[in-house]
């Protein structure tokens, strides 16, 4: 390699890394610095953050597609192996994707700043096509063989499969076995005897969902109108553009008010978002409280959970997204997810633990921390999947991946 190609290739490493701590606010004078240079130097290789972020991007879909090349020709061959071993190695090569680009999946997770050009909005907009046809193809396979249940949306599922792998957080405990260990909740299931649709619909974990996400709607109508509208408006403009991007002149502007009014009723960007996610977190706690405390078994309670999970992320889709960005920026330790996050995940595996005993649930990983981290993404479903099939389907395919497994059982 050249000496102006190793530069090159250090500027990239040291913005990704950059970006992926600090987001779109890095600025070139930062990433100039960080590499011991001059930012006249750096502009000899980039002539802006915007091309930066371009070849970061390139360079992530492109590793995608060679690992989507890579998985439909090993179809076109197949060896010795189980389709199992395909679904999995996929699915982990995918998340390894993710976490070595991590700085281009996370500058990508929101729209392009509104001057952007062409170039890095076509990126932005763009899906990676390819890799989600791997996925459904090597699925194919495994319904073709008899191994993936038949009445179950392979495109929804394989839609599923991509975007668990790609929830890997860098520095979780055991974050390297994470994606084995949610392949095989969604192809084996944890439910030890899953229950039919009608007796989850009926539990008394789901009648306490179903009350909280009702009572959202009424929450909703209760707040004051100027400033209902204006946290609206905040939580779109987070949610798209993410927060560092959007200034509160931009709220102003979106909400047709002035900039001094929208300072008077809401304080600074800050407390605004402190007040936003603080709401979103009490929704989220609350709802799994109801559950929590029904008088149902595990795997109903699991069941209620993802129903929870799924209206969360149907109606508040800004702060949901809001918040993944901001938990995928750095590893999630202890101090950073604070107390809500941290309740999460130490309910899943008190339920998990209370599953195992009554032998209700069955979660495969070494230790309890790994166990309940592989079931918090499982819980979740994404909005790519509420936007195409909605929010009962969704449910469906939930239930047949995490709680009953995508995979025959024997």
């Amino acid at each position: 390699m050249s000496v102006d190609g190793a530069r090159r290739t250090e500027i990239l490493q040291t913005a990704a890394m950059l970006f992926a701590s600090s987001g779109l606010r890095t600025s070139l004078k930062e990433i100039a610095d960080a590499c011991g240079i001059l930012p006249g130097s750096l502009y000899h290789h980039f002539d802006s953050k915007e091309a930066i972020i371009v070849e970061l991007i390139e360079r992530y879909r492109a590793d995608l597609d060679e690992i989507a090349q890579k998985a439909l020709h090993d179809l076109q061959e197949p060896g010795p192996e189980p389709v199992s071993e395909g679904i999995s190695a996929l699915t982990s090569a995918i998340a390894a994707c993710s976490v070595r680009h991590r700085a281009a999946v996370l500058l990508s997770f929101y729209e392009p700043p509104s001057a952007a050009g062409d170039e890095l909005v076509r990126l932005a907009r763009g899906t990676p096509v390819a890799i989600e046809t791997a996925m459904l193809e090597t699925l194919r396979l495994g319904r073709a063989s008899g191994y993936i249940r038949s009445g179950i949306d392979l495109e929804t599922l394989a839609d599923r499969f991509c975007t668990t792998s790609l929830g890997v957080f860098p520095g979780a405990p055991g974050a390297d076995q994470l994606p084995a260990i949610r392949c095989r909740i969604l192809l084996d299931g944890v439910a030890a005897r899953p229950p039919s649709d009608g007796d989850l619909d009926g539990s008394a974990a789901f009648v306490a969902a179903q009350q909280v996400v009702d009572s959202w709607h009424r929450a909703e109508d209760e707040e004051d109108e100027r400033v209902a509208t204006l946290r609206a408006v905040a939580r779109a403009e987070f949610g798209r553009k993410g927060y560092e991007a959007t200034t509160v002149r931009d709220i102003a502007s979106a909400a047709g008010l002035a900039t001094g009014t929208v300072y008077r009723l809401i304080g600074s960007k800050d407390e605004l978002l402190a007040s936003i996610m603080r709401s979103f977190e009490t929704t989220v706690q609350s709802g799994w409280k109801s559950v929590l405390d029904s008088a149902s078994g595990a795997v109903e309670k699991l069941d209620a959970l993802m129903w929870i999970d799924i209206n969360v992320v149907d109606r508040f889709n800004d702060e949901y997204n809001t918040e993944l960005a901001w938990l995928r920026e750095s590893p999630p330790t202890e101090a950073k997810l604070g107390r809500t996050l941290t309740a999460r995940l130490r309910d899943l595996k008190a339920l998990l633990a209370d599953g195992a005993r009554t032998g209700e649930i069955r979660v495969e990983g070494p230790t309890a921390d790994i166990r309940a981290w592989a079931m918090f993404d499982a819980v979740w479903t994404g909005s790519t999947i509420l936007r195409k099939v909605g929010a009962r389907a969704a449910l469906g395919l939930a239930r047949d991946s995490v709680l009953r497994g995508a995979a025959r059982r024997d």
